[in-house]
């Protein structure tokens, strides 16, 4: 009994074991929503990319930095042997407890300096999520454009092949001649290896979404959502008022004030330092008793202290600079933005409304007229080489309406108001 009852332990022990690293891999690999969404996208991005918990990892190391500026400099603990006689009679001795203690607000402005940092490295953590969020975007869309045109060239080479055998049976019926046929096999084949390198071009872009999703780049991805972007663009006065918390914008006035909070620092360096140091002491001819001894610095250097508000004040004439500069380039990044997305949204409404159906128009005609021998096959396949490039050209357009609406997102400094 004690034999089977090991040999059945055995037996469960080996098939957990081996079964194990499945389960737990299973359960550690994020399972992405289906249909996945841009949204989805943006958030994921956000959730799980390594650069933005390194991001809010530098944003607490920060947040330790203006306990550690402001706080007073250790005390000095000195045991001291004042008198030792030759004679080895007794001695004079003491123990004091020595602390510097500056006479000017220094310690608070290095603490104003501090948390001006603090803010900056927020503001970087805003500019990285934003930044990751707009590689994701790219990635989700030339996935798209990847597998849209995938399709579009699928029911080009049905089309085609039906086109081939069109030209074949005109050509056994003796009203084509077999230049007919050839030409149309040549279209066929020609979409066929266009077909066999966009499985490749599939799988490279869903590699490269995986990757800005900081998952396995191997992985499965899920059928898209319908894109859906916000109708109308906002106006030009609500994207100025956006622009105010760009996260560029929020770390050049943290620079302003860190650069203030530094100039008062220098200019307390023109203020002394107090010491105080006191603790029991012991004579020989006394005995028992208390010491205290009060000092202060003496900052005489001046031409050092001139040169340190000097280059404070440089710096922060610097930081100011910068942050104009900034603002500059902010407002004209924007204003670029918007109208590149009206362009784009033009343009997509122009293939959409009026080039394609007109494209759609010629097709019909050129069969018909091939069908009754009024035409010859290459007016058919230049009819539907046309409207295979307005559709290509839709499916581009689309995919750049949607990088412009990134865009703009990412010079707002949000991507809320692309997303309807």
């Amino acid at each position: 009994m004690n034999s089977l009852t090991s040999l059945r332990f055995a037996l469960l022990l080996t098939v957990w074991a081996t079964t194990w690293p499945t389960t737990a891999t299973a359960q550690t690999t994020p399972v992405l929503p289906s249909p996945l969404s841009l949204g989805d996208v943006i958030r994921l991005a956000s959730e799980r990319r390594d650069e933005i918990q390194a991001a809010r990892a530098r944003v607490r190391a920060g947040e330790a930095r203006p306990t550690i500026v402001s706080a007073l400099q250790d005390p000095m603990i000195s045991p001291s042997l004042d008198h030792l006689p030759f004679m080895l009679g007794g001695a004079d001795v003491s123990f004091t407890i020595e602390q510097q203690i500056p006479l000017s607000g220094i310690r608070g402005h290095r603490r104003a300096s501090a948390l001006a940092d603090v803010d900056r490295l927020r503001a970087e953590a805003g500019r990285t999520t934003l930044d990751v969020g707009l590689q994701a975007v790219n990635a989700f869309l030339m996935v798209q454009e990847r597998r849209r045109t995938a399709g579009l060239v699928t029911e080009q080479l049905s089309f085609a092949r039906d086109v081939v055998s069109a030209a074949n049976a005109r050509y056994a019926s003796g009203t084509a001649p077999q230049a007919d046929v050839l030409r149309a096999e040549v279209e066929v084949a020609r979409l066929e290896a266009f077909a066999r390198a966009l499985v490749s071009e599939v799988r490279g872009a869903e590699a490269m979404l995986n990757t800005s999703l900081a998952l396995d780049a191997e992985g499965p991805v899920p059928p898209f959502a319908s894109l859906a972007f916000a109708q109308p663009p906002p106006s030009w006065s609500a994207i100025k008022t956006a622009l105010t918390s760009r996260p560029e914008l929020v770390a050049g006035r943290a620079e302003v004030v860190r650069a203030e909070a530094d100039l008062e620092v220098m200019r307390d360096m023109f203020k002394p330092m107090a010491l105080v140091r006191t603790g029991p002491a012991y004579t020989m001819a006394e005995g028992r008793g208390w010491m205290a001894m009060v000092g202060i610095s003496l900052p005489i250097w001046r031409d050092k202290l001139h040169a340190g508000v000097a280059e404070a004040q440089a710096m922060r004439a610097m930081s100011e600079a910068d942050l104009r500069a900034m603002t500059r380039m902010i407002d004209g990044d924007a204003a670029v933005a918007i109208h590149a997305l009206q362009a784009t949204r033009d343009r997509q409404a122009a293939l959409t409304t009026d080039v394609l159906p007109r494209a759609r128009m010629a097709i019909e005609p050129a069969v018909a007229g091939y069908t009754s021998g009024q035409l010859p096959l290459v007016s058919v396949i230049e009819s539907v080489q046309a409207l295979w490039l307005v559709q290509a050209d839709l499916i581009a357009a689309d995919t750049e309406l949607g990088l412009a609406w990134a865009r703009l997102g990412r010079a707002i400094g949000s991507y809320e108001a692309m997303i309807q």
